[in-house]
């Protein structure tokens, strides 16, 4: 930990040291470009333009060529340029966790802790690994956004916004790159203004690449190749005081399966190959997935400045997966080897209004409503020796929002800022757990042994209260703000309560030399109550979620940019402590297999799939870390630019991120429970020239081999080295 302290230290004293330095000594005269402030970066996630250095809360705001020259090119990426984020593969989704706080599961009936959106459309946890294309900016909200964003906030928000229509000039831009594992891509968009009040902008790219692995199974799989594309319409009309932006978005996307492998020190541990990119199914696997949004934004200004806006939207997004759920060629035992065939599909439809005042008075102020409306459809075939499970399901969803921000400059430079937000959360679901289809002796339909259906709904009052101090070069604040995670069923006869957080939070944010340099440092405290986790249901003998623990979380973050003269850094630092009451559970990593059926009754032996006695496999624990909360996260990237005449650049860029150990499960296993920390070393270098640029990048340059997932008794390992050129020209 001193080793860690001592880096916070130097990150933040290297800052320090060159304000000063550059404060005290004229900087030298140069013929490059370099000389110019951080780029300023907007973020909108409170429903206005702002600057990020403007804006009271921990965050981090990346550019679209921010993103690219960290080589963040997917929603996972991310924690490699942001503090206290840990992305990790659970498999159908990804499980998002911001200060040890998100999703760890794949169940419908349970809703995210941190809520991601594209475009203002907040987004269902499904189909969230597409790669990022034409991209505006990404925010990364820490803490509980329970105002603007409401209920599936307690960890904070990720905002993901793509380019839109430009009413000025016609342009665009070109890629290809190539790249080992015969990666191969194109990405482009073009911008045409059709008139003074018309313009529309076309974006897309396609992608290919093998898989990483090999599998050694009959079958031969292909799992974990990439073949991707997307495309996205944008028109935008402005006449006078009023905006229409439309935008049309499709993905598609076949990986070929997922590239499981069993966790060591599970039921299947003993069956891995010992190679981390060799597979061994004996199943014949395979994923595709595909999504279609579509958002609708109407503004209009009034005489008097206040802004009229609607924001609408409809999703639909499925997934089709067959995988080999043991992930291994283990031979089929009696609650043994398990082919699962999994489908789902989320429609979503959404409508938000907002008021907006101006912001030239000493008050100013958003008044907003939302509306939401989910239908999710779920179908899980399991097969075990030939004895197949069925598990359909499904539920729908309606989620209300009303809510108001304030922020009164009560004397020069200070401002009090106030937010509320009454939200409303209604499910009604349905499913069954049914054995033996097909099965002489059984029913046509298969024999009902579990009834997953129900109804829940809550509603919570949130919000936030916050002072801003805003000094000449920075701004100093000090907020309270809460959150909440609904609720929900597992079945017929279990519930689960909502998720409550009180966050307090103190931040400061500098910036000197004309903004070559920008800083923020922040500490916090949050307070969770009935903290929601998955858990296997004995009930159900499926996955569902309990209120595990009280618990609170601290920590502090830091971050720095600069560009003094041809240099450029940044750097980032997360550090989290955290306390996780011990639980009583069954650990589903300790029984013999999966799908063995509901619990069964007193004196009745167990039958798997049609019944189980979990009892044995029932264990308390004293406790620990939170889990997927990494202690420690950092991350720096340098560059530095040459002028080479002519009017051509080479810059050379080096990024290196730390993600610390994270447990994944509350058995704390130091085998099978803990994601081991990571190390990963990118690097670029870029020839530019104003119209076009060349450039040779890495990823994982050092290989390091490591598990960036869990999912049951199963894992997935993080990327190797990857490396390639890309070639864009922009016009």
């Amino acid at each position: 930990m001193k080793n860690h302290q001592l880096l916070l230290a130097t990150l933040l004293g290297s800052a320090s040291s060159c304000v000063l330095a550059q404060a005290s000594t004229p900087e030298p005269e140069t013929k490059t470009r370099s000389i110019t402030a951080v780029e300023e970066i907007v973020v909108t996630a409170q429903r206005r333009e702002e600057s990020l250095e403007d804006l009271p809360m921990s965050a981090t705001a990346l550019s679209g060529d921010m993103l690219k020259n960290q080589g963040v090119a997917t929603l996972k990426d991310l924690q490699t340029a942001s503090p206290s984020l840990s992305i990790t593969n659970t498999g159908p989704t990804l499980s998002v966790n911001i200060r040890g706080i998100g999703i760890a599961t794949n169940t419908p009936n349970i809703t995210a802790g941190v809520a991601t959106y594209v475009d203002g459309l907040f987004q269902p946890p499904i189909v969230q690994s597409s790669s990022f294309y034409d991209i505006q900016s990404v925010e990364v909200l820490r803490g509980p956004q329970g105002t603007f964003v409401g209920n599936n906030s307690t960890g904070g928000a990720i905002f993901i916004n793509s380019k839109s229509p430009d009413l000025e000039t016609i342009g665009g831009y070109a890629e290809t790159s190539v790249g080992n594992f015969n990666n191969l891509g194109f990405e482009g968009a073009v911008n045409v203004p059709v008139s003074e009040t018309l313009a529309v902008r076309l974006a897309g790219f396609k992608r290919d690449r093998d898989s990483f692995y090999k599998d050694t199974g009959p079958y031969d799989n292909d799992a974990g190749k990439l073949q991707e594309y997307s495309g996205r319409l944008g028109v935008l009309w402005a006449p006078e005081n009023f905006e229409l932006l439309f935008k049309a978005q499709t993905n598609k996307r076949d990986t070929g399966g997922y590239t499981a492998a069993p966790i060591a020190g599970t039921t299947y541990g003993d069956f891995r190959t010992g190679d981390a990119f060799t597979l061994a199914f004996d199943e014949d696997v395979s994923y595709e997935d595909r999504g279609d949004m579509y958002s609708l934004k109407l503004d209009y200004t009034l005489a008097n400045g206040i802004v009229l806006r609607s924001l609408s939207g409809y999703q639909d997004k499925e997934i089709n997966n067959v995988s080999d759920l043991d992930g291994s060629s283990a031979p089929v035992m009696a609650n043994g080897d398990i082919v699962e065939d999994y489908f789902a599909n989320e429609k979503q439809r959404s409508q938000e209004i907002n008021i907006i005042s101006p912001t030239d008075g000493k008050f100013d102020w958003v008044l907003g409503g939302y509306y939401q409306e989910t239908d999710i459809d779920i179908m899980i075939v399991d097969v075990q020796a030939g004895f197949p499970t069925d598990i359909p399901g499904g539920n729908a969803r309606t989620v209300t929002g009303l809510f108001a921000q304030g922020n009164y400059e009560f004397l020069p430079s200070w401002e009090v800022q106030a937010g509320l937000r009454h939200s409303t959360y209604e499910v009604t679901g349905w499913g069954g757990i049914y054995v033996g289809r097909g099965i002489p002796d059984f029913p046509p339909g298969g024999l009902q042994v579990g009834d997953l259906s129900g109804n829940y709904e809550d509603d919570r009052v949130t919000g936030k209260l916050a002072l801003n101090h805003y000094l000449d070069h920075g701004l100093l604040y000090a907020q309270v703000s809460t959150g909440y995670k609904p609720g929900g069923f597992n079945s017929t006869t279990s519930t689960f309560d909502a998720e409550d957080v009180t966050s307090y939070e103190l931040g400061w944010k500098f910036s000197a030399l004309e903004d070559r340099v920008r800083t923020q440092l922040t500490a916090f405290y949050n307070d969770y109550r009935d903290f929601q986790f998955a858990a296997l249901e004995p009930s159900t003998g499926v996955e569902g979620s309990e209120n595990i623990a009280d618990m609170t979380i601290q920590g502090i973050e830091a971050q720095v940019q600069a560009r003094l003269g041809n240099w450029m850094f940044s750097g980032n630092l997360g550090y989290t402590d955290s306390d996780l009451p011990g639980q009583t559970f069954v650990n589903a990593r300790a029984l013999p297999g999966s799908a063995l059926g509901p619990q069964c009754p007193a004196g009745v032996p167990s039958m798997p799939p049609i019944c189980f006695d979990y009892t044995p496999f029932t264990e308390s624990t004293a406790g620990g870390e939170a889990l997927y909360a990494p202690e420690w996260t950092y991350n720096l990237s340098i560059s530095y630019e040459f002028d080479l005449s002519g009017g051509l650049y080479l810059t050379p860029r080096v990024n290196y991120s730390h993600v610390g150990k994270q447990y994944t499960y509350l058995a704390y296993s130091p085998e099978s429970d803990v994601l081991e920390s990571r190390d990963l070393l990118n690097a670029s270098l870029a020839l530019v020239s104003e119209q076009w640029q060349l450039e040779a990048y890495g990823s994982n340059l050092t290989d390091e081999e490591y598990v960036s997932g869990q999912f049951g008794i199963t894992e997935f390992y993080g990327a190797p080295r990857q490396y390639g050129l890309r070639l864009s020209a922009s016009f």
